[in-house]
C-alpha cells in the first residue's frame, strides 16, 4: 500500500501553501527596530516546512462555506502563528526538552533558550495584529475573541499545563486524558475552521458543524499522533520518537492499547466526515483532510 500524502486532497494544496507561506514571509518583515537575532529566530520556526494543516483547514473552511479560500489568508496565518509559537514553547528544556522539530534543530538549540521563549512572545501580539489590520472590525472582532479563547488559560495553554502535570501522574483515565487533548491539540484545529466560517459569514448551522468536525478531528490527530511516537519512524516524523514513555505520559496506546486506539481514531473520523452531509461537494476537501489524519504515517 502506498504512503498516504496530505497532497492527494482534492484542493489545489500547492497553491493553498504558496499563498501562505508568501503571507507569513509578508508579516514577518518587521521595520529595523526588531533585532536581526529575533527576526531570525521567529522566520526559522515559522517559515520551516511544514504540513501547514491548520491554516490548510481555515481555507477549507472557508471555501466549504462559500467564499474564496483567498479571504481566509490573514486567518489562517494567524492561526500558524499561534500554533508556530506553541511549539517553540513546548521545545523548550522547561517543557518537552526536545530537540527535532520539523526534521531540524529547534529554535532554542539552533539560537538561545532566551531567544527561542521571546520569538514565540512576538508571534502571539503579531497573530492579531494581522487579524485586525488585515480584516474590518466585523470579521477581526469575532475572529479575534475565538482565536484569543482557543490559545488561552482554559484551552491550549491550560492544555499544556495539564499535560505537563500529568507526566508525574500516573492515575490519570481516558476521560482525563481527552480533556487534556481536547484543549492542547483540539482547540487550535477548532478554531481553524470557526475562523474559515467568520471569515465566510457562514451560518450558526455551518459553524456548529464544523466544531463537531474540528473536535473528532482533533482527538484523532492526538491518538495517531500518540501512535506515532511508540511506532513511527523519526526520519519521517522530522522529531524524536518514543519519548512518550521516557518521560511517563499518559497517550492513548498505554491506556487503550494499539488496536483499540487505532479503532477509537477510525470511528473519530468517521464521525467527523458525518458531521458534513449539509456541505456536499464542498466540504471534500475536509473530508480528504480527515482521511489523511488518520492514515499518516508522520
Amino acid at each position: 500500500m502506498s504512503e498516504p500524502s496530505i497532497d492527494t486532497i482534492d484542493f489545489n494544496l500547492d497553491l493553498a501553501r504558496q499563498q501562505i507561506d508568501e503571507q507569513l514571509v509578508r508579516f514577518t518583515e518587521f521595520d529595523a527596530d526588531c533585532p536581526a537575532q529575533l527576526r531570525e529566530a521567529i522566520r526559522y520556526s515559522l517559515l520551516s516546512p511544514g504540513k501547514r494543516l491548520r491554516p490548510l483547514l481555515v481555507m477549507m473552511a472557508c471555501e466549504a462555506c462559500g467564499k474564496d479560500s483567498k479571504e481566509s489568508l490573514p486567518a489562517a496565518c494567524a492561526v500558524e502563528m499561534i500554533h508556530t509559537y506553541s511549539l517553540i514553547h513546548d521545545d523548550l528544556p522547561s517543557m518537552d526538552d526536545d530537540q527535532l522539530r520539523r526534521g531540524q534543530p529547534t529554535c532554542h538549540v539552533k539560537f538561545d533558550e532566551s531567544t527561542a521563549i521571546l520569538a514565540g512572545d512576538a508571534l502571539i501580539p503579531l497573530a492579531f495584529q494581522v487579524v485586525c489590520s488585515e480584516y474590518p472590525p466585523s470579521i477581526a472582532t469575532p475572529c479575534s475573541v475565538e482565536l484569543a479563547q482557543a490559545c488561552g488559560a482554559t484551552r491550549l495553554v491550560g492544555g499544556q499545563v495539564d499535560d505537563l502535570a500529568q507526566e508525574s501522574d500516573q492515575m490519570g483515565d481516558l476521560e482525563k486524558l481527552e480533556h487534556i487533548h481536547r484543549r492542547k491539540t483540539g482547540a487550535l484545529l477548532s478554531v481553524s475552521l470557526r475562523l474559515g466560517a467568520i471569515v465566510a459569514a457562514g451560518s450558526s448551522k455551518q459553524i456548529a458543524a464544523l466544531e463537531i468536525f474540528g473536535k473528532n478531528l482533533g482527538l484523532a490527530f492526538q491518538i495517531v499522533d500518540d501512535l506515532l511516537d511508540c511506532r513511527g519512524d523519526w526520519t519521517k516524523m522530522g522529531k524524536m520518537t518514543n519519548k512518550d514513555d521516557g518521560r511517563g505520559k499518559l497517550t492513548y496506546p498505554n491506556l487503550m492499547g494499539v488496536e483499540q486506539s487505532e479503532s477509537r481514531a477510525a470511528g473519530l473520523v468517521h464521525d467527523a466526515v458525518e458531521s458534513l452531509a449539509d456541505f456536499g461537494s464542498r466540504a471534500e476537501p475536509l473530508r480528504n483532510l480527515a482521511k489523511y489524519v488518520l492514515e499518516r504515517t508522520h
